[in-house]
């Protein structure tokens, strides 16, 4: 590959032109995300500010603190090829770096450096930025970066990713400023990357196995529906009528125990996700709440109880028409009422009232909102997180890409096939929020109709 062709078709591409004759695929593709989707300046200087937050569950903490590790091992190796070496998580903000002191000073010109980021839609095609949207190593040389700036530059990532969710939780990245990659830079990171996925593959299989001890212990002395799920509400195990109201096989456990299955019940979901964090905070938590099923049409009381492991929270078990003592609901009161939705619009953030916020939606590792002030980048970026959340003031998961805010629907559009669309009335070109036929149910009950 040559330098002066890539930056050529490049130079080409940024004016508009979708012919990119000899720039390898996967690079194609993520100029295509910058320029259509995240509409990244390709004269930017510098990456932005990092300012979307993200709660670091304890396996996060795992995966840092083992790439930590990995990362400062290599750190002189890497410095001697005058490289750095850079963390970063699920929202492409660097968490740390190493490596060669004159390269360090230069990086930070370009804010590569801690608490920026390096995703792709806030800097364009680059090492960090293209792993975390990648299942796999990916190398960024000179002219295939996006932005102008970065020409100069060569790097190589490879994210970590959730064994379970295969959701990405960080990247290690090699950057080196006009000069070739170490030798062994693709092997080092390769082996890092397997060394971490094994140590979350194995807590993974602890985990489900103490799930299932939990789940069979208390299966013994019940006669209620009953399943175990992890953290996100996923199923580990439910026996026959449980797996039923929640639309999942049944009884056993899958054999890989990365292997979970999630209940088409966003209700549910939402219940245990809550849980989970109360939990966390008092290990004496048991919630009790109610949640429409596959069965009936009525709610259903449920009761969820954690499951600890070395204590560690790992999930809960949930007991459909169990008669608790009264226990704290699982879901947030009134009083801890989101009042306020966070954006960001270039390096303001933008603080919007609630009913300005017609619906968001999750495109790659970004939320964006529909709002009154028109399309922002959330400052969250998990949709999930955001849609629990916002869920107490009258927002509901419709698709695995959308929350949407239901006093904000002004028409339900069913198509021929019986396909479910939103008409919002915020009258955006993309007002039209498709409904996932999982949760069309949970969108007819909140509308009421």
């Amino acid at each position: 590959m040559h330098y002066g062709s890539v930056y050529a078709a490049w130079e080409q591409f940024i004016r508009g032109d979708d012919h990119v004759l000899g720039v390898r695929p996967e690079v194609a593709i993520s100029w295509h995300r910058c320029r259509e989707q995240y509409r990244v300046d390709p004269h930017l200087t510098e990456a932005p500010i990092a300012v979307a937050e993200i709660d670091h569950t304890p396996e996060h903490d795992v995966v840092f603190a083992e790439l930590g590790f990995r990362a400062a091992s290599l750190a002189h190796d890497v410095s001697v090829a005058g490289g750095v070496v850079t963390i970063c998580d699920a929202t492409g903000r660097i968490l740390a770096e190493w490596g060669d002191p004159a390269t360090v000073e230069r990086a930070e010109q370009a804010n590569l450096a801690p608490w920026f980021c390096w995703s792709e839609a806030a800097a364009g095609t680059n090492g960090m930025g293209m792993a975390l949207e990648a299942h796999g190593p990916v190398l960024v040389r000179g002219a295939e970066h996006w932005c102008r700036a970065f020409h100069d530059w060569v790097c190589a990532g490879v994210a970590v990713r959730d064994v379970v969710s295969r959701e990405p939780i960080a990247v290690l990245n090699i950057s080196c400023f006009r000069n070739q990659l170490p030798a062994m830079a693709g092997s080092w990171l390769a082996n890092a990357a397997t060394k971490t996925q094994c140590l979350l593959r194995g807590r993974a299989r602890d985990s489900a196995a103490e799930l299932v001890a939990a789940y069979t212990q208390a299966r013994a002395g019940s006669t209620e529906a009953l399943a175990a799920v992890d953290t996100a509400g996923k199923v580990v195990i439910a026996d026959e009528t449980a797996s039923a109201l929640m639309g999942v096989p049944a009884r056993v456990p899958a054999l890989d125990p990365t292997v979970r299955w999630t209940p088409g019940l966003p209700e549910l979901i939402g219940a245990a996700r809550y849980a989970a964090r109360q939990a966390s905070r008092n290990p004496d938590y048991i919630g009790s709440t109610q949640v429409f099923t596959y069965l009936t049409d009525e709610p259903t009381p449920i009761t969820l109880r954690p499951v600890f492991l070395s204590s560690q929270l790992i999930g809960m078990l949930v007991c459909f028409g169990g008669s608790e003592e009264p226990q704290p609901p699982a879901e947030p009161s009134t009083r801890n009422l989101p009042r306020r939705v966070v954006a960001t619009r270039e390096n303001r953030t933008v603080l919007l009232r609630l009913p300005e916020v017609s619906f968001a939606e999750s495109e790659g590792n970004e939320v964006w909102l529909s709002t009154d002030q028109g399309r922002l980048r959330s400052a969250s970026s998990s949709l999930d997180s955001l849609g629990d959340e916002l869920a107490p003031a009258g927002f509901l998961r419709v698709h695995r890409r959308y929350v949407v805010n239901l006093g904000r629907i002004r028409e339900v559009e069913r198509r021929r096939g019986g396909e479910l669309f939103l008409v919002m009335d915020d009258d955006a070109v993309d007002g039209m929020v498709p409904v996932s036929r999982r949760n069309a149910s949970a969108v007819r009950r909140a509308l009421d109709i």
